[in-house]
């Protein structure tokens, strides 16, 4: 009996100790998995949030919640690459050496890129069926091109330019493909603005995420840069497939044209009598103008961009630094934009002619002011304002398309749209290089480009304002 009890006290006080053991243990667990989870959350919940915004009012059921996070995902490894070659191209040599330097680039890659251009939207009209596959592939190409820079930004080699020029050819091809695809991904009640303005609006926040963290990986090295572009675009690419089957599909289109004649008509009914292709210019003057106006703004942020990087290194605003200066100047152009496209998002018009001859008036406004009074508040004013017109007059050009252009045609009339302003900001960022660094005189190109584009159309959009469109529609 004593040795009975003996063993069970025994038991009992082992049991005791081993149950301490597993409680101590037990809350050394919980306790690992509370920090685990105090730590995951932060990337889990501010997943969820973008998911959740991302996703909201039908985007999540129709797709377009998957295409705005794809955009943003295009938007952070672009600004990886700009951050590697602006580094590599312009600010490690001195200022008139990286004007030669420059204009070298803009030789090598954007020549060829303004050929090219026109050529990539009929080839991507092409490819009805393999939109998914064609924005992977622009995805993966640029992957491969960052990989191939991160070797020549350390060397130096000529291997930079056709490479740049690839990742530009191949970034506009995803560009096109990617405003041909809006359309389809509609949510119920939603316009196509703002469904790009949603678009954009993601890519602009991912930009502006990933800027200071491209700064940061181009602090350890130039290449580090270009290898978070890789990662970003392998990212996308896979991304890609995960968009709606719908995505693919043509049902209903047509390609349109940036030439017409009497001959050409108007709608689908009449299409359908005579077999002809219409084409932009057989829906009214509103569409064709507001092009010109967009590509005269445009061609303002090309001549900017490229101008004022260069004056503002050479002479800084007062009391800053040239690094200060350009990202004064940066941020207010990155401010103006994204509010653009906030405002094109809420805004609610039945006319956006007067809005796109609207904002281009503010404009050419400011740039008179800027060239007058030549200052660095006036030039950050400049650049912020510049920003805010491109952006809401890009989005009431989606408007026109939206209501003027058929919709059999109308992902193509995007396609053409889209390589044409590309080509305007070409046309200004070569301006912008060769003009002495005089603050007055380029203020005064600046505003001479925009007086150009506002004069030859405001005239067909208030004329087209005032006779309306086939269907009216609203900007947002």
């Amino acid at each position: 009996m004593a040795a009975a009890r003996s063993s069970q006290g025994a038991a009992g006080v082992g049991a005791a100790k081993g149950g301490t053991r597993s409680g101590g243990s037990g809350r050394m667990t919980g306790s690992v998995r509370a920090v685990g989870r105090a730590l995951h959350f932060p990337v889990t919940g501010t997943a969820r949030g973008i998911r959740k915004a991302t996703h909201a009012h039908g985007a999540g059921e129709s797709g377009l919640g998957k295409l705005i996070e794809l955009h943003a995902v295009n938007g952070a490894g672009d600004v990886m690459i700009t951050v590697a070659l602006a580094s590599t191209v312009f600010f490690s040599v001195p200022t008139d050496e990286a004007r030669g330097r420059v204009a070298l680039y803009l030789a090598i890659t954007m020549a060829p890129f303004t050929v090219l251009a026109p050529v990539i939207g009929p080839l991507l009209d092409r490819l009805p069926h393999g939109r998914r596959a064609a924005m992977a592939g622009a995805m993966f190409a640029r992957a491969m091109l960052a990989l191939l820079l991160s070797g020549a930004v350390v060397t130096g080699s000529l291997e930079l330019y056709p490479a740049a020029l690839g990742v530009l050819v191949a970034s506009r091809s995803y560009g096109v493909v990617r405003s041909a695809v809006v359309p389809r991904l509609l949510p119920p009640r939603f316009s196509l603005v703002k469904a790009n303005s949603r678009v954009t609006l993601g890519g602009l926040l991912a930009t502006g995420v990933a800027a200071p963290i491209g700064a940061g990986l181009q602090a350890l090295g130039p290449r580090y840069p270009l290898y978070g572009a890789f990662v970003i675009f392998i990212a996308g690419t896979f991304l890609s497939f995960t968009l709606p089957p719908k995505v693919d599909s043509d049902k209903g289109e047509d390609r349109a044209l940036l030439v017409a004649d009497e001959e050409h008509l108007h709608g689908p009914q009449l299409i359908k009598d005579k077999v002809r292709r219409p084409g932009l210019r057989t829906v009214g003057t509103a569409v064709t103008h507001a092009l010109g106006a967009n590509a005269a703004l445009r061609c303002l942020s090309g001549f900017l961009i490229f101008f004022l990087a260069f004056l503002l290194r050479e002479h800084p605003l007062t009391g800053e630094s040239a690094a200060v200066s350009l990202g004064i100047v940066g941020v207010s152009a990155g401010a103006g934009n994204a509010l653009g496209t906030a405002v094109g998002a809420w805004l609610k018009s039945r006319a956006p002619e007067i809005i796109i001859v609207t904002v281009v008036a503010c404009v050419l406004g400011a740039a008179i002011t800027a060239a007058l009074f030549f200052g660095a508040f006036l030039v950050a004013c400049l650049t912020a304002v510049a920003g805010f017109s491109q952006a809401l007059a890009k989005l009431s050009l989606d408007a026109l398309i939206q209501r003027d252009v058929p919709e059999l045609v109308r992902t193509s009339a995007f396609a053409r749209s889209e390589t044409l302003l590309q080509v305007a900001w070409v046309f200004g960022g070569a301006i912008g290089i060769v003009l002495p660094l005089n603050g007055t005189l380029g203020l005064s190109v600046a505003a001479a480009i925009v007086a150009v584009g506002w004069l030859t159309t405001v005239r067909g959009l208030l004329g087209a304002a005032r006779h309306g469109g086939p269907v009216r529609s609203r900007v947002a």
